[in-house]
């Protein structure tokens, strides 16, 4: 991978700044993936897509499992969800990863752009969304949730990736009745899951520039530390507000990109 990093320096530390915004907007309400992937895309246009796919995921699993560590410590985790969840996800996001390899995953934007704004459309209808933590499902319909949710979001991530830790906090607010805050611990530990799984098999198949990812991964921890400081320490209103944001912005992203023929 040697002959795509010619005079990289300028790339590089642009890179890296986007990678903190990344790393911050991403503990919180995920769609870090709105602003790393496309300056991967952007700074170093001479590389394969399947490339700067698996660069990108080296470089999130370490600001995501540092977010993920930030809730551990202060955030009630709801395991009987969360477990099953993640085990179905890693094996998805593996098989997510391989097809990544096989076909364009900007197949996908169009289903996408319809499913970001069904996420946003209720989430401002439901006001009381993610505001009290109230878990409504237990036993077998509890589990086939969390394996469901396992299975779809895994593969969608290893596949595609952008919008995840978004569709994983509305899945867990909405589906399962978390508040935004214990819905975005959650979401932060299947989503350390299916970003390991992405990256064994990136690894694996020489899709990675590791000294990109571990230089941008620096700043990547750094964003992610102060996001899930400030989300713990302001609660589920704070989560919600850029939430909202976020989902907003991915909308736009995917729309600009079918417009300007990228789909």
């Amino acid at each position: 991978m040697l002959e795509y990093l010619p005079d990289l320096t300028p790339q590089l530390l642009a890179l890296c700044a986007f990678a903190l915004l990344a790393g911050f907007i991403d503990s919180v309400v995920g769609g870090g993936g709105l602003i790393q992937v496309p300056a991967l895309f952007v700074l170093m246009p001479g590389v394969p897509p399947a490339t700067l796919l698996g660069t990108n995921k080296l470089c999130s699993i370490w600001g995501t499992s540092a977010a993920a560590w930030q809730y551990l410590r202060r955030v009630p985790v709801e395991w009987r969800a969360t477990l099953p969840a993640c085990a179905l996800a890693f094996a998805c996001s593996l098989l997510g990863a391989r097809t990544a390899t096989l076909i364009p995953p900007g197949q996908l934007r169009p289903l996408v752009l319809v499913l970001l704004l069904a996420v946003l459309a209720h989430t401002l209808w439901k006001k009381d969304l993610g505001s009290l933590h109230a878990p409504r499902l237990a036993g077998r319909p509890e589990l086939a949730a969390a394996l469901s949710l396992g299975g779809i979001i895994g593969f969608y991530d290893g596949f595609f990736g952008p919008g995840t830790g978004s569709f994983l906090i509305f899945a867990f607010a909405g589906l399962f009745g978390f508040s935004f805050l214990a819905a975005s611990a959650s979401a932060k530990l299947v989503n350390v899951v299916t970003n390991a799984a992405a990256v064994l098999w990136f690894g694996s198949a020489g899709h990675i520039l590791y000294g990109v990812a571990l230089c941008m991964a620096v700043f990547n921890v750094a964003g992610a530390l102060v996001g899930a400081r400030m989300a713990i320490r302001h609660g589920s209103g704070f989560i919600r507000t850029l939430y909202i944001a976020v989902v907003g912005l991915l909308i736009l992203k995917f729309c600009a990109d079918l417009l300007q023929g990228r789909g």
